[in-house]
């Protein structure tokens, strides 16, 4: 985690390969691209991103995270989100953790 917004929180985190379908209730998802690509999947469309771009995911939406190569974003999406599995694991451990 870097830091809060409101009652969300910033955390940077190098996403892999497929995540999982997953809605927020309440509050966006922003996902800001640092470095390589991301496609983010909905029920009806999907969206890639680039180094440099960023999209927010209004809440309630579901959307499906795949990291086309090696991709470190800046994540800003509520305080209580909780992710669990191998890759989401991924997205909760601190920068730090991620760095070593």
């Amino acid at each position: 985690m870097i830091g809060r917004v409101n009652n969300q929180l910033l955390k940077a985190a190098k996403l892999k390969g497929e995540l999982v379908w997953h809605a927020h209730d309440g509050q966006d998802e922003l996902f800001y691209i640092v470095k390589g690509s991301l496609r983010i999947e909905f029920e009806d469309c999907a969206v890639e991103l680039e180094k440099g771009d960023f999209l927010t995911v209004p809440s309630g939406i579901r959307h499906n995270p795949v990291a086309l190569d090696e991709c470190w974003v800046l994540l800003i999406e509520p305080a209580e989100t909780k992710h669990t599995g191998d890759e989401m694991t991924l997205r909760t451990r601190s920068l730090k953790e991620q760095l070593s």
